[in-house]
């Protein structure tokens, strides 16, 4: 635990390292996510499969032929929408046949998968997820606004706070199912023989480096919180 005369009289150096060091974190894992990326998008799998071939191999292989899966838009932009049941794979995962393209559309059907295994943790994600969207929305009007208008009172604030920390449970609780959506595609891609022994090991590099992303955006968030209450203990 800090010392209060260490946050206090230091109030200014600590809270540049929670502003600095969380924005190197994400400049860092984007880098690495990116270089993999380019990189495993260049080399072709074994196989000549494309992710479309493979999502829809894995997913019939598991019953899941309801689940659609089309072609979407941007680079890194896939996902699994449970709602509608629909697995949307970017333009280069869909036609391509890279390692990444594979990892990533395999990755996608592990959270189709899990939806339909009822993975324990979705449930408590889908509870948190109609406060986390409202928090994302009001979070920062309400610290603002506790900021400029408290004098004093910082009711305003602490609520601000108090969203952030709900956005950040939302995070931690999402961080399973990322995880667990990578070991089943990896197992998936191995076991069944749509990657190579010597193939495996890239994708796992590709997935892990995603993984990254989710995990530097609850440091960030918790760096937020830690600098706000620290800010609202030097005020009073």
């Amino acid at each position: 635990m800090i010392a209060p005369e260490f946050y206090v009289g230091g109030f200014n150096g600590i809270s540049l390292i929670l502003i600095i060091v969380p924005i190197i974190l994400v400049f860092i894992v984007q880098g690495m996510l990116n270089g993999n990326y380019n990189k495993y998008s260049k080399i072709r799998n074994s196989r000549g499969l494309t992710g479309y071939q493979v999502a829809r191999m894995i997913l019939d292989s598991k019953g899941l032929h309801n689940v659609e899966i089309l072609q979407g838009r941007g680079q890194l932009s896939d996902y699994f929408d449970p709602t509608k049941n629909i697995i949307k794979l970017s333009p280069d995962v869909y036609n391509g046949d890279s390692i990444a393209s594979l990892a990533v559309a395999a990755h996608e059907v592990g959270h189709a998968i899990q939806y339909a295994t009822k993975y324990p943790v979705i449930g408590l994600r889908n509870k948190i997820l109609p406060l986390a969207m409202a928090s994302q929305n009001l979070a920062w009007a309400a610290i603002f606004m506790g900021l400029i208008f408290g004098k004093g009172n910082y009711t305003l604030l602490y609520i601000g706070i108090g969203m952030l920390c709900v956005m950040m449970l939302f995070q931690v609780v999402t961080l399973p199912l990322e995880f667990n959506a990578s070991s089943r595609a990896l197992k998936i891609l191995e076991e069944d023989h749509y990657l190579t022994y010597e193939e495996v090991p890239k994708a796992k590099r590709m997935l892990n480096s995603a993984a990254m992303t989710y995990v530097v955006a609850v440091i960030t968030t918790l760096a937020q919180v830690i600098r706000l209450v620290l800010i609202t203990q030097q005020r009073n």
